[in-house]
């Protein structure tokens, strides 16, 4: 959102629900003299007038512009949720109208609001209006966003936690031990009782353990954004190996056509879905083979062009068929981490499905499934968290970090606090302690927002809904 052109607590009004068939729609309004405008329009005007915060208030919306009781006049039967600052969300007043979810009823609605004095709110203005008047800190505002685009229940705990300000409390938590370490040091500076090394003129305890928790935190942005962002998971393998059937047996439905006849899937599909807690986009793809056919040509190389991009790649293989020249070729040369996905175990009798490995002879890991049973399906759940998680930090913490902006100011919060032992170490002024540590709560400041330029907090809200 522009900041340049934004009016505090001007009225402003949008829908809040999506805008198809549904029982429930919302209009959302906030701002100064909102109730009263809206009331212009109510039926019962007095009682919306006089209702407290935190009621709802039944009657009908009126399109005053057409006289009763010519038909059109009423536009839909309501129930007005009133909200008084500062409590509620923006922290000015607000009511929310809650009409029948039809679309033409929601934007009638809205309409009428932007005649009666409302203007359109901006993308995520409501969570800017909250956090400019103190309801909320950058990375609550930031956590609506990622509830909103979360995939998996994993993801959404991550992020409610953030929303219920469990990375707030870090990061305050951070800041009073430096400001006591601070703090000290200033003492110091203004009534020095000897010419002691710097050494020995403050305790160095606090300013470790921000460093250790600041370090805690910078190690968590790599798994947050894993369950923020997903991972890319690629179902690879030769015609009828079952890459179809697997593909709907981790979706649990009935996505992809599945035939016994070569070549069924000539493009690939894409769908979200949850391995073991972790969002991943889940493709499907043409079987890999040499063929004269054009489309399934095209087909087998936007395969191996998904392939490259992958962060893991499944790939499946016929139990009963076996290996081929074919399959060592691409596992060979696979660029990115493979799993092999023996197929069809539900097939295999009296023998296992998983070939032993040659002794000295570098695999990847393999899995016995049947796309058709779901045997198998929850170690190979296992092993792809296994593959995405590798090298990430396995401490977990209540607190973690939601974003690329807050990891940015956290690293840059963690290089000060570093100097500033560094600088303690060797003997520098204390002058010069104290500008790193001011800096490190400057960019500490930065991720809760107690300072943030303009165009940062223009960037963030922007990407919000409407109706946010």
């Amino acid at each position: 959102m522009a900041l340049d052109q934004y009016t505090p607590e001007e009225p402003i009004s949008s829908i809040a629900t999506a805008l198809a068939p549904a029982a429930l729609g919302i209009v959302r309004v906030s701002g100064k003299g909102c109730i009263e405008l809206v009331s212009k329009v109510f039926s019962r005007p007095r009682a919306l007038l006089e209702a407290p915060g935190n009621t709802v208030v039944y009657g009908w919306i009126i399109n005053t512009a057409v006289p009763e009781p010519v038909e059109g006049a009423k536009i839909d039967e309501v129930m007005c949720a009133v909200y008084r600052a500062p409590k509620s969300y923006t922290g000015e007043d607000m009511v929310e109208i809650m009409c029948h979810g039809g679309p033409s009823v929601v934007t009638a609605i809205q309409n009428l609001m932007l005649k009666s004095g409302f203007r359109q709110a901006n993308r995520g203005e409501y969570t800017f209006r909250a956090y400019i008047n103190g309801k909320t800190d950058l990375t609550k505002a930031e956590a609506v966003r990622e509830i909103i685009d979360s995939h998996t229940d994993d993801s959404r705990s991550h992020a409610a936690g953030r929303l219920a300000g469990s990375l707030y409390k870090e990061i305050d938590s951070i800041k009073k031990l430096l400001v006591d370490t601070l703090a000290a040091i200033e003492v110091e500076i203004e009534y020095p009782e000897d010419e002691e090394t710097i050494a020995d003129t403050f305790n160095r305890q606090d300013l470790e353990e921000a460093v250790k928790r600041l370090e805690t935190l910078e190690a968590s942005w790599q798994g947050e954004k894993l369950y923020q962002d997903g991972a890319r998971v690629v179902l690879a393998g030769r015609t009828n190996a079952g890459k179809s059937s697997l593909f709907n047996a981790i979706l649990k439905e009935e996505r992809a056509i599945v035939s016994d006849v070569e070549g069924t899937t000539r493009d690939w599909l894409e769908s979200w879905a949850g391995i073991n807690g972790i969002p991943v986009r889940l493709f499907d793809t043409a079987g890999l083979r040499a063929t004269e056919d054009v489309v399934e040509a095209q087909g087998v190389e936007l395969s191996k062009n998904l392939v490259k991009d992958a962060d893991v790649v499944l790939y499946l293989i016929d139990s009963l068929a076996g290996k081929n020249d074919e399959d060592e070729e691409f596992i060979n040369n696979c660029p990115v981490p493979l799993i092999l996905v023996w197929n069809k175990c539900d097939a295999v009798i009296q023998k296992s499905a998983v070939p032993e490995p040659v002794e000295g002879q570098s695999i990847p890991p393999a899995i016995s499934v049947s796309a058709k049973t779901g045997t198998g399906l929850s170690q190979l759940f296992t092993q792809i968290e296994s593959i995405l998680k590798q090298g990430l930090s396995t401490e977990r913490t209540q607190a973690g970090l939601g974003s690329a902006r807050q990891k940015a100011a956290v690293s840059e919060a963690l290089e000060s606090a570093r100097h500033a032992l560094a600088t303690s170490e060797d003997n520098y002024t204390l002058d010069a302690v104290v500008q790193d540590l001011e800096d490190t709560l400057d960019s500490l400041g930065e991720v809760t927002g107690a300072i943030t330029p303009d165009d940062v907090l223009g960037s963030i809200f922007a990407n919000f809904c409407v109706g946010k």
